[in-house]
């Protein structure tokens, strides 16, 4: 309501907000950890008055009014302090007096947040549940002529290659010719997908990395980690933790100059070169990190004044084709390293998928494909993007994979598969199956949050308010009254903790199999689907 009295359009009652927030004033202390605490500011200390009747004894007397002042918590009803249920006002409160509450009809709210004529621009992912990874099951158990393996006690190889892998008349041509053959690395099926250095806060990416060193080092777990857009802190750039790292270069080239002028001082090549064409999240659109999170370190790192919006552009702005960006971006890129690191392309889920793979089977530069599925989660994007925009990963990878096997190529090309992977919890199992359906390995960034960190965004559009750097758990914020709360080593041990069960999971699926020496990629005899449409698209087999 304005200040003069007048309901304006945007007025919406506490029933209309898609989250409630009931408070019990006979337990609360205004201790002030709820207001303190909230993100989104959706709570306000409040003044109420109270009518109490009192009567005399016997009814001798007329009654009388008397009005009591107390105060308490009010819930905001401006769209713009909407509350987005994650409940931390829940988790600080001593006396568990306050809970935010899902609306119980739909919520009027998503008419009144474009105001300004800006639409809605949000984090988080797709918000639509389950999807046909989950549908899809494992048939094939060997029973005698390839023996079932013990899961727990067998040996297993659950390793992948990063690299082309050219036939050795090949390797031995372009030997003679350049005194070269194309590198490759080993690596663990399943990577930390791009999550960069200022769209999450520095603890958790100093977790992630803490993690991701001890897989290694302790463990044994060649498991690698890409930045994302925005570059990478000088401190790790000339450690030798480097090995494990793949840098992303994006449209924005953010951070890319500063990777430059240190490749004298680096000490170890990195895992591999990820040239980012586009995301499942937002296809057609560059990366966004909004001015909320662009502080002096972000600035710093990416080149920028700090306190600006950094978009990318859509392309690479200085290439004229796919084809050309592709061919150019790649052999630079080698170039730059020695051609000693790996360098592979970064697309969104596309029908224009195979256009992009069939020319890279012609560049023997090109290490592998990387496709993002419209599942695929993000730090700030429209909600029209996220929603209605992309390709399913599943067909995706499928075809990608049968063009290889018609070329003869299914060998030579690594593919990597993205978005929505364990989208439900079921991450090895959607692994296991993207693997089948012909992909090298998997890339997971928002189940890495949701498990590692205890990321509050779920499909149901709770909380999601990564965009704006007000994220309560820390997590993709750059204000360290925000970030602090987000102790960097239990990040660390949680990134192991989900390795560990993983791998377990990933060896129960491939045990009955027989396989242990090598994943099944591509192995589709091996997977099964009760939707007859979905197993005729994917060349698979109905099972009922």
């Amino acid at each position: 309501m304005s200040s003069d009295g007048r309901i304006a359009p945007s007025t919406l009652s506490v029933k209309d907000l898609p989250w409630q927030i009931h408070w019990d004033k006979d337990k609360c202390t205004l201790c002030g950890h709820c207001t303190a605490v909230c993100p989104v500011h959706a709570i306000e200390l409040g003044v109420y008055r109270k009518r109490v009747v009192k009567t005399s004894v016997g009814l001798k007397e007329t009654p009388s009014n008397v009005y009591q002042v107390y105060h308490g918590i009010r819930q905001k009803t401006d769209p713009a302090y909407s509350c987005v249920g994650c409940a931390m006002c829940n988790l600080v409160c001593p006396n568990d007096c306050i809970m935010p509450y899902r609306s119980d009809e739909a919520d009027k709210l998503r008419y009144h947040i474009n105001r300004g004529g800006q639409p809605r621009r949000r984090g988080g992912r797709r918000n639509v549940p389950g999807g046909i990874l989950d549908q899809i099951k494992f048939i094939r158990i060997s029973m005698l002529t390839d023996p079932a393996l013990d899961a727990g006690r067998h040996e297993f190889e659950l390793r992948t290659l990063l690299g082309r892998i050219l036939p050795p008349e090949e390797n031995l041509k372009l030997v003679r010719e350049e005194g070269w053959i194309p590198p490759v690395r080993e690596i663990y099926p399943l990577i930390i997908g791009a999550m960069s250095f200022g769209a999450v806060s520095p603890n958790m990416w100093e977790g992630l990395q803490m993690g991701v060193a001890y897989l290694n080092e302790e463990l044994g777990m060649p498991v690698c980690v890409s930045t994302g857009e925005g570059g990478c802190p000088p401190r790790l750039l000339r450690s030798r933790f480097l090995k494990y790292v793949i840098l992303q270069i994006a449209s924005g080239y953010f951070g890319w100059d500063e990777i430059i002028r240190d490749i004298p001082e680096i000490k170890e090549d990195p895992c591999a070169i990820e040239i980012k064409y586009g995301q499942g999240a937002k296809p057609g659109d560059g990366g966004l990190l909004m001015w909320h999170k662009v502080d002096k370190l972000i600035a710093a790192i990416r080149g920028v004044p700090p306190g600006v919006s950094l978009p990318s552009p859509p392309t690479h702005q200085t290439k004229y084709s796919i084809e050309e960006s592709v061919a150019k971006m790649i052999q630079s890129m080698c170039m730059a390293w020695g051609f000693r690191v790996p360098v592979y392309p970064k697309i969104s889920g596309t029908t224009t998928a195979l256009a992009v793979l069939n020319n890279l089977t012609r560049n023997p530069y090109a290490a592998g494909l990387a496709i993002d599925g419209e599942d695929g989660g993000t730090g700030a994007a429209y909600n029209v993007s996220m929603n209605h925009m992309g390709h399913p990963i599943a067909s995706n990878i499928r075809d990608c994979y049968l063009n290889l096997v018609k070329v003869g190529k299914q060998n030579e090309i690594p593919l990597f598969a993205g978005g929505g992977v364990g989208k439900s919890g079921n991450l090895a199992a959607n692994a296991a199956a993207l693997i089948m359906l012909g992909a090298s390995g998997v890339q997971v960034g928002k189940y890495i949050m949701q498990a590692a960190a205890g990321c509050l965004g779920s499909e149901s559009d709770r909380c999601n308010i990564c965009n704006i750097g007000l994220c309560p758990k820390g997590i993709t914020s750059q204000d360290p009254r925000l970030y602090r709360r987000l102790d960097p080593e239990l990040v660390a041990e949680r990134v192991v903790d989900v390795f560990l069960s993983f791998d377990t999971e990933l060896k129960k699926i491939m045990a009955p199999l027989g396989r242990s020496t090598s994943l099944p990629i591509g192995m589709s005899d091996a997977i099964g689907i009760n939707d007859k449409a979905a197993a005729e698209r994917l060349e698979i087999r109905y099972v009922v």
